[in-house]
């Protein structure tokens, strides 16, 4: 699986931005998709991400803040967020997993996780 991700930048608080990620491959159907990010001198965390059966989880810093959305005919990927905040901080990833919303779970098992885009940079401004 290859994944592609866009749309980092930089934003003042309270902006907003949309990254994308698109995926080719493996048959998508297969995997879990979603968003983790990694701020200077922190481990990395999920943000949002789909399973196979597009169940959704979404890290507690960012409900009400942040959609996560996926196009299967596409194979795309988007997390639009909102009301950003200078916490909010970080590179962004795209994964896919077949076991993404498990492993999204924890620093450790997200160590797991099969597949990352190159990430992209999002820095909010206060």
């Amino acid at each position: 699986v290859q994944l592609q991700a866009s749309g980092g930048g930089l934003v003042q608080a309270g902006g907003s931005l949309r990254l994308s990620c698109a995926a080719s491959g493996r048959t998508l159907s297969n995997y879990g998709l979603g968003w983790f990010r990694q701020a200077p001198g922190k481990e990395r965390e999920s943000v949002a991400v789909f399973s196979r059966s597009s169940t959704t989880y979404y890290n507690d810093s960012v409900k009400g803040r942040f959609t996560i959305s996926r196009d299967n005919a596409k194979n795309t990927v988007s997390l639009q967020m909102n009301s950003l905040k200078p916490e909010d901080t970080a590179v962004y990833y795209c994964a896919a997993d077949p076991l993404l919303i498990t492993r999204a779970r924890s620093s450790e098992l997200s160590r797991e996780i099969a597949y990352w885009g190159q990430g992209t940079l999002v820095t909010v401004s206060s």
